[in-house]
Protein backbone atom coordinates (compact mmCIF):
# COMPACT_ATOMS: atom_id res chain seq x y z
CA UNK A 1 0.00 0.00 0.00
CA UNK A 2 1.29 3.46 -0.82
CA UNK A 3 1.81 6.31 1.62
CA UNK A 4 -1.32 8.32 2.49
CA UNK A 5 -0.02 11.60 1.04
CA UNK A 6 0.82 9.82 -2.23
CA UNK A 7 -2.70 8.33 -2.35
CA UNK A 8 -4.24 11.77 -1.92
CA UNK A 9 -2.03 13.19 -4.68
CA UNK A 10 -2.93 10.30 -7.01
CA UNK A 11 -6.64 10.72 -6.34
CA UNK A 12 -6.38 14.48 -6.92
CA UNK A 13 -4.65 13.75 -10.25
CA UNK A 14 -7.37 11.25 -11.25
CA UNK A 15 -10.08 13.76 -10.31
CA UNK A 16 -8.36 16.50 -12.35
CA UNK A 17 -7.99 14.12 -15.32
CA UNK A 18 -11.75 13.49 -15.22
CA UNK A 19 -12.60 17.17 -15.54
CA UNK A 20 -9.88 17.82 -18.12
CA UNK A 21 -11.19 14.98 -20.31
CA UNK A 22 -14.65 16.58 -20.15
CA UNK A 23 -13.23 19.97 -21.11
CA UNK A 24 -11.41 18.49 -24.13
CA UNK A 25 -14.41 16.39 -25.11
CA UNK A 26 -12.16 13.33 -25.04
CA UNK A 27 -14.68 10.50 -24.70
CA UNK A 28 -12.07 7.71 -24.90
CA UNK A 29 -10.03 9.24 -22.08
CA UNK A 30 -13.15 9.87 -20.02
CA UNK A 31 -14.25 6.24 -20.51
CA UNK A 32 -10.86 4.94 -19.40
CA UNK A 33 -11.16 6.86 -16.12
CA UNK A 34 -14.33 5.01 -15.04
CA UNK A 35 -14.16 1.74 -13.14
CA UNK A 36 -14.75 -1.33 -15.30
CA UNK A 37 -15.33 -4.97 -14.39
CA UNK A 38 -11.89 -5.76 -15.85
CA UNK A 39 -10.36 -3.33 -13.31
CA UNK A 40 -11.79 -5.59 -10.61
CA UNK A 41 -10.61 -8.81 -12.25
CA UNK A 42 -14.12 -9.74 -13.39
CA UNK A 43 -14.59 -11.41 -16.75
CA UNK A 44 -17.70 -9.75 -18.20
CA UNK A 45 -18.33 -12.74 -20.46
CA UNK A 46 -19.03 -14.98 -17.45
CA UNK A 47 -20.18 -12.53 -14.76
CA UNK A 48 -22.85 -9.88 -14.65
CA UNK A 49 -20.90 -6.61 -14.28
CA UNK A 50 -23.80 -5.24 -12.23
CA UNK A 51 -22.84 -7.68 -9.48
CA UNK A 52 -19.33 -6.27 -9.06
CA UNK A 53 -18.35 -2.63 -8.71
CA UNK A 54 -21.31 -1.20 -10.61
CA UNK A 55 -20.73 2.46 -11.40
CA UNK A 56 -23.29 5.20 -10.96
CA UNK A 57 -23.75 8.82 -11.89
CA UNK A 58 -26.17 11.60 -11.04
CA UNK A 59 -25.98 14.68 -13.25
CA UNK A 60 -27.76 17.80 -11.93
CA UNK A 61 -31.48 17.32 -12.45
CA UNK A 62 -31.13 13.78 -13.88
CA UNK A 63 -32.23 10.47 -12.37
CA UNK A 64 -29.62 8.01 -11.09
CA UNK A 65 -27.76 6.29 -13.92
CA UNK A 66 -26.26 2.87 -13.15
CA UNK A 67 -24.02 0.61 -15.13
CA UNK A 68 -21.10 1.46 -17.35
CA UNK A 69 -23.10 1.63 -20.58
CA UNK A 70 -25.76 3.97 -19.22
CA UNK A 71 -23.24 6.27 -17.51
CA UNK A 72 -20.93 6.52 -20.52
CA UNK A 73 -23.86 7.13 -22.90
CA UNK A 74 -24.83 10.11 -20.74
CA UNK A 75 -21.36 11.62 -21.12
CA UNK A 76 -21.40 11.00 -24.89
CA UNK A 77 -24.73 12.86 -25.04
CA UNK A 78 -23.42 15.76 -22.95
CA UNK A 79 -20.25 16.04 -25.04
CA UNK A 80 -22.21 15.93 -28.30
CA UNK A 81 -24.42 18.82 -27.18
CA UNK A 82 -21.84 21.05 -25.51
CA UNK A 83 -19.53 23.06 -27.72
CA UNK A 84 -17.54 24.49 -24.81
CA UNK A 85 -17.20 23.61 -21.15
CA UNK A 86 -14.67 24.62 -18.52
CA UNK A 87 -14.54 23.62 -14.87
CA UNK A 88 -12.98 25.74 -12.14
CA UNK A 89 -12.85 23.47 -9.10
CA UNK A 90 -12.92 24.99 -5.63
CA UNK A 91 -13.35 23.62 -2.11
CA UNK A 92 -11.67 20.35 -3.16
CA UNK A 93 -11.35 17.86 -0.31
CA UNK A 94 -9.88 14.36 -0.70
CA UNK A 95 -10.28 11.56 1.81
CA UNK A 96 -8.68 8.12 1.30
CA UNK A 97 -9.52 5.01 3.29
CA UNK A 98 -7.90 1.82 2.06
CA UNK A 99 -8.80 1.29 -1.59
CA UNK A 100 -11.62 3.85 -1.62
CA UNK A 101 -11.35 7.61 -1.97
CA UNK A 102 -13.92 10.35 -1.68
CA UNK A 103 -13.54 13.74 -3.36
CA UNK A 104 -15.93 16.59 -2.68
CA UNK A 105 -15.69 19.82 -4.61
CA UNK A 106 -17.54 22.76 -6.05
CA UNK A 107 -17.69 22.80 -9.84
CA UNK A 108 -17.77 26.37 -11.10
CA UNK A 109 -18.86 25.61 -14.68
CA UNK A 110 -18.71 27.85 -17.72
CA UNK A 111 -20.34 26.33 -20.80
CA UNK A 112 -21.58 27.28 -24.23
CA UNK A 113 -24.14 25.61 -26.39
CA UNK A 114 -24.35 25.36 -30.15
CA UNK A 115 -23.59 28.48 -32.15
CA UNK A 116 -26.57 30.58 -33.15
CA UNK A 117 -27.58 30.67 -36.81
CA UNK A 118 -25.96 34.10 -37.30
CA UNK A 119 -22.53 32.43 -37.48
CA UNK A 120 -21.08 33.37 -34.08
CA UNK A 121 -18.30 31.02 -32.93
CA UNK A 122 -20.04 29.86 -29.75
CA UNK A 123 -23.49 30.00 -28.33
CA UNK A 124 -24.07 32.14 -25.27
CA UNK A 125 -21.87 31.26 -22.31
CA UNK A 126 -23.68 30.15 -19.18
CA UNK A 127 -22.27 29.86 -15.67
CA UNK A 128 -23.41 27.24 -13.21
CA UNK A 129 -22.44 26.35 -9.67
CA UNK A 130 -22.58 22.64 -8.79
CA UNK A 131 -21.38 20.63 -5.79
CA UNK A 132 -20.00 17.20 -6.59
CA UNK A 133 -18.97 14.03 -4.85
CA UNK A 134 -16.67 11.68 -6.75
CA UNK A 135 -15.93 8.24 -5.35
CA UNK A 136 -12.79 6.48 -6.60
CA UNK A 137 -11.58 2.92 -6.21
CA UNK A 138 -7.96 1.81 -6.35
CA UNK A 139 -7.24 -0.62 -9.21
CA UNK A 140 -4.02 -2.18 -10.50
CA UNK A 141 -3.99 0.55 -13.18
CA UNK A 142 -4.62 3.45 -10.78
CA UNK A 143 -7.59 5.21 -9.21
CA UNK A 144 -10.84 4.90 -11.18
CA UNK A 145 -14.16 6.69 -10.77
CA UNK A 146 -16.77 4.52 -9.13
CA UNK A 147 -19.50 7.12 -8.70
CA UNK A 148 -20.10 10.78 -9.57
CA UNK A 149 -22.94 12.75 -8.00
CA UNK A 150 -23.49 16.42 -8.83
CA UNK A 151 -26.19 18.75 -7.54
CA UNK A 152 -26.90 22.35 -8.47
CA UNK A 153 -26.33 25.03 -5.85
CA UNK A 154 -29.23 27.40 -5.42
CA UNK A 155 -27.93 30.95 -5.61
CA UNK A 156 -29.60 33.99 -4.17
CA UNK A 157 -31.84 35.73 -6.64
CA UNK A 158 -32.04 39.48 -7.05
CA UNK A 159 -35.41 39.63 -5.26
CA UNK A 160 -33.90 38.02 -2.14
CA UNK A 161 -33.21 41.52 -0.76
CA UNK A 162 -36.99 41.92 -0.26
CA UNK A 163 -36.99 38.85 1.94
CA UNK A 164 -34.21 39.97 4.32
CA UNK A 165 -35.20 39.31 7.90
CA UNK A 166 -37.71 36.65 6.85
CA UNK A 167 -35.96 33.36 7.67
CA UNK A 168 -38.23 31.30 5.47
CA UNK A 169 -37.54 33.57 2.49
CA UNK A 170 -41.17 33.07 1.44
CA UNK A 171 -42.36 36.59 2.23
CA UNK A 172 -45.33 35.22 4.17
CA UNK A 173 -46.48 32.69 1.57
CA UNK A 174 -46.14 28.97 1.05
CA UNK A 175 -44.09 27.83 -1.94
CA UNK A 176 -47.42 27.23 -3.76
CA UNK A 177 -48.22 30.93 -3.37
CA UNK A 178 -50.91 30.59 -0.69
CA UNK A 179 -50.70 32.23 2.75
CA UNK A 180 -48.75 30.55 5.55
CA UNK A 181 -50.77 28.88 8.23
Amino acid sequence: MSAPHTDVEQVEAANTAFYEAMERGDFEELSSLWLSPADLGVDEEYHDPADTGVISCVHPGWPVLTGRGEVLRSYALIMANTDYIQFFLTDVHVSVTGDTALVTCTENILSGGPAPADGAELGPLVGQLVVATNVFRRTPSGWKIWSHHASPVMTESEDTEEDEGNESGTNGTNPDGGPLG
